[in-house]
């Protein structure tokens, strides 16, 4: 089994759940691939992308069909943001890109969660890599994360 799939499996385990995790024979590195292996709606991706604000990591989940605003983000944080590097989200979330779940980060994180996924009964998250992936509702990963749900997604 894959390091970061058992390190969120230990997170899931620390919340008194068990995350039923899909392992995808092609990589689910991208919103297309995910959306494609699984056979959903890119929208159904709850993409998870670290920025830093000031410094400071925050964890947005945002809908595979949407781009981040992030000068709604910003207005959110009042303070400015980037999007991290692959080397920081590894150092902050104890995970590599494309496999970054909700939860089970190295550190806390305050997070975010784009309310456009609350369209969907079910959407899905990756699991601790890129091959690997979970089905959970919208509501859990707000219990789950403690995230504020808030509208940043673009309008493009």
């Amino acid at each position: 089994m894959h390091p970061g799939v058992e390190q969120f499996r230990r997170a899931m385990a620390a919340l008194g759940r068990e995350a039923a995790i899909t392992e995808l024979a092609e990589s689910a590195h991208t919103v297309p691939e995910a959306a494609r292996a699984l056979g959903v709606e890119a929208g159904q991706i709850a993409k998870s992308l670290l920025f830093l604000a000031d410094g400071e990591p925050v964890l947005v989940i945002a809908s595979g069909a949407h781009r981040v605003d992030v000068d709604k983000l910003q207005a959110i944080l009042g303070r400015p943001v980037r999007l991290a590097d692959p080397d920081t989200v590894r150092d902050v979330t104890g995970y590599e890109v494309g496999g970054v779940p909700p939860l089970g980060h190295r550190q806390p994180v305050q997070t975010i969660i784009d309310e456009s996924l609350f369209q969907y009964d079910t959407v899905y998250a990756a699991a601790g890599s890129p091959h690997s992936m979970f089905a959970c509702t919208p509501g859990a990963l707000v219990n789950w994360t403690g995230g504020l749900v808030a509208k940043i997604r673009s309008a493009t």
